[in-house]
């Protein structure tokens, strides 16, 4: 699949270390949050379609800001 323009629509899949609040959703542009365990790992997946990359990084700070690890990183679908 073709990248997406850093100033393009994206739909985006991000897993995280931990369980998310509910709460969490508003600080993170409307992604869906499915809370869920590998083995004994607790993990959150992310999902949902930001405007553009600047949405992205934005997500991605709120995630830094508040110690949560970021796993992993998808993109699912530009445009």
């Amino acid at each position: 699949m073709a990248s997406p323009e850093f100033d393009q629509p994206a739909a985006y899949r991000i897993t995280v270390a931990g369980h998310l609040d509910s709460d969490w959703t508003e600080y993170l542009r409307n992604m869906a949050i499915d809370n869920h365990s590998e083995m004994e790992a607790k993990l959150a997946t992310l999902t949902g379609r930001l405007p553009d990359q600047a949405a992205l990084l934005g997500v991605l700070n709120a995630l830094y800001d508040a110690h949560i690890a970021v796993l992993s990183l998808e993109i699912l679908t530009g445009n």
